[in-house]
């Protein structure tokens, strides 16, 4: 889909894509202002970058536009649209489903100091009923923030842990 971004993949059951049930594809952005802070939503004691997953129909960067408005009210216009970063994961009987699931998320770095406004934004009502929220951090502290934020749900190892390898893809660039 694209080329030259570096990617990560997690494949811990060794499947193959003849394997794969279904292939879920989401955008996610890395929301930076000129004063170097990085904007996460927060819902259910769990950070996350901006984002969600491709709809039918929909280019990468239409699917990163969409959600980005949804999640912040922040409509991107003439923003650079290159992924910098891939992960990838395969996961055997995806959440007790009885299917194989291959996960591609791509990451993009939107430099904006456009405000969120949550009253253009579309919540979802999962995002709604774990009261999510946006936080604009330091981006010198976001990792230790993240870090510290592992105990608060059990998700958030996983979560956590891709988020660290995005910036720190990010940082070195």
């Amino acid at each position: 889909m694209v080329n030259n971004v570096k990617e990560i993949i997690y494949n811990h059951d060794n499947l193959k894509d003849e394997d794969i049930d279904e292939v879920v594809i989401r955008t996610k952005g890395l929301l930076i202002n000129s004063k170097n802070e990085i904007t996460l939503g927060y819902s259910y004691k769990t950070y996350q970058f901006t984002g969600g997953h491709l709809e039918k129909g929909e280019s990468l960067e239409e699917c990163l536009i969409r959600e980005i408005k949804e999640e912040t009210g922040i409509e991107l216009n003439n923003y650079n649209m290159t992924p910098f970063f891939k992960t990838v994961y395969y996961t055997k009987n995806y959440h007790n489903s009885g299917k194989n699931r291959k996960n591609e998320i791509y990451f993009y770095v939107i430099k904006t100091d456009e405000v969120y406004n949550t009253n253009n934004s579309n919540l979802t009502e999962n995002e709604i009923e774990g009261n999510y929220e946006l936080k604009t951090i330091p981006l010198e502290d976001v990792e230790n923030i993240l870090i510290s934020s592992i105990k608060d749900n059990p998700i958030n190892e996983v979560i956590v842990g891709e988020m660290l390898e995005v910036i720190k893809e990010y940082k070195s660039l």
